[in-house]
């Protein structure tokens, strides 16, 4: 069983991530009223949609800073301010220029809660629970896509500012995130890298008496192998990590995801369905992600993470290359939203559960924030631009060449799960980084 502490930390913790997915899913619901209201152009009405991942740019390229600065809980309390600020700001927004700055702010927030919240729970948790409870990230990730569908789906008829409290209650959860994140300890890990070594040993004593002092003494050495806070993430030893966490972060993306989950309703009546039925299929997707997550959660730390990404990477090429299909042969109805269904599935027990565990592993003490943040800001590098150019891929190209280079994609990814990952279930930390790191 996972020790309580352990437990408790990491569901507050992975609060975090419930925010990260309503704040992506819940401009979906509000994307057309918007373009709408501010007569936006396709290209502004792009920026409108990718502007929130742009923050997110730069939360995920920076949040190493304050994580190594500061410690790992202050920079998520910081995290849980810009939260609240941006759902309240972007919710009474009265014109188009301040909407673009709170969401950027929102996007902030959810690029640094990539970097931290993992990297918090690989710290404090257990090599044998160590996927599920880093997964639950995830796990709240599509809990909180779920979440922003369903609320869409019942606010939607409520009038002209349906939108306002879309993009508005997310204050609810963001104000909760806040207040709890004062009943967890700093990681001890972090601790023990800016030497405090009582505080870390009495933390561990929390998580495990019987392999505390042993956890203390092995980290210590570990660090001392290592040059410190300030060592380079491009030295030569970390070539290896470097380019497994670049290209896992980047299949993450080029399978489409983030433009599914923004335009889904857009999608669907692209189909056929009404707005109505759209907004439904959308909320069918959100509840589909979130079983097969809590799936893969539940089995990443008996099966590995390498038969996960396996699995799913074969489902992947074959829903997306049916999906591409079936708007080359102008199939309408329910075909697609099956299909997406069944994608949405082999993604979240695939690559939406492995990667923040996968990525938090794979780099030593020394720069496993730098480590998490170049593949956090990597993948939403990608998810920004994908987002941005998708209305205009599928208005130029079609959504049938669009889905076909999603569905490419995705063999590239199955050959890389083949020939390059390697498999860190029920490996401490450091045990990982001996494997991983050329010495």
């Amino acid at each position: 069983m996972v020790n309580k502490n352990v437990l408790f930390w990491s569901v507050v913790v992975a609060l975090g991530g419930l925010l990260f997915g309503f704040d992506t899913a819940v401009i979906s619901g509000a994307e057309k009223a918007i373009q709408q209201i501010w007569h936006l152009s396709s290209w502004e009405h792009g920026l409108t949609m990718s502007i929130a991942l742009i923050g997110t740019v730069l939360g995920a390229v920076f949040g190493s800073i304050p994580s190594d600065a500061l410690g790992r809980r202050t920079t998520l309390t910081w995290i849980a301010v810009l939260y609240l600020v941006s759902a309240v700001g972007a919710a009474l927004s009265p014109a188009w220029v301040p909407f673009m700055i709170f969401r950027f702010l929102g996007g902030l927030g959810v690029g640094a809660s990539s970097v931290t919240a993992p990297l918090y729970i690989s710290e404090v948790s257990p090599p044998a629970s160590r996927g599920r409870m880093v997964g639950m990230f995830q796990f709240n990730v599509v809990f909180g896509i779920l979440l922003a569908y369903l609320s869409n789906y019942l606010l939607k008829g409520i009038g002209p500012d349906a939108w306002r409290w879309m993009l508005g209650v997310q204050a609810v959860p963001a104000i909760a995130f806040f207040l709890l994140l004062f009943r967890i300890p700093e990681s001890p890990r972090w601790l023990l890298r800016h030497g405090r070594t009582a505080e870390a040993r009495a933390i561990f004593e929390r998580i495990d008496p019987a392999t505390a002092e042993a956890n203390v003494a092995t980290i210590l050495v570990a660090n001392a192998a290592e040059q410190g806070p300030g060592e380079s993430l491009w030295a030569p030893q970390y070539r290896r990590p470097v380019l497994l966490a670049v290209l896992f972060a980047m299949f993450n993306q080029l399978a489409g995801i983030n433009a599914i989950i923004y335009y889904a309703p857009r999608i669907f009546e692209l189909t056929g369905l009404g707005q109505g039925a759209a907004l439904l299929s959308s909320a069918g997707i959100g509840l589909v992600n979130f079983c097969f997550t809590l799936l893969a959660v539940n089995i990443i730390d008996k099966f590995g993470r390498r038969k996960l990404m396996l699995v799913g990477s074969v489902g992947l090429i074959a829903t997306l290359g049916l999906v591409s299909w079936a708007f080359y042969s102008q199939q309408r109805g329910m075909l697609v939203p099956v299909l997406l269904f069944l994608y949405i599935a082999f993604f979240a027990f695939s690559q939406g559960a492995v990667i923040w565990v996968f990525i938090s592993e794979i780099f030593p003490s020394a720069v496993r924030a730098k480590g998490q943040a170049l593949g956090s800001s990597t993948h939403w590098v990608l998810a920004a631009a994908i987002t941005f150019v998708f209305p205009v891929l599928t208005e130029k190209l079609g959504g049938g060449n669009t889905f076909a280079f999603f569905c490419a994609m995705m063999v590239l990814q199955l050959l890389y799960v083949w020939k390059l990952m390697p498999e860190t279930k029920g490996k401490t930390l450091e045990e990982a980084d001996k494997v991983l790191v050329l010495h």
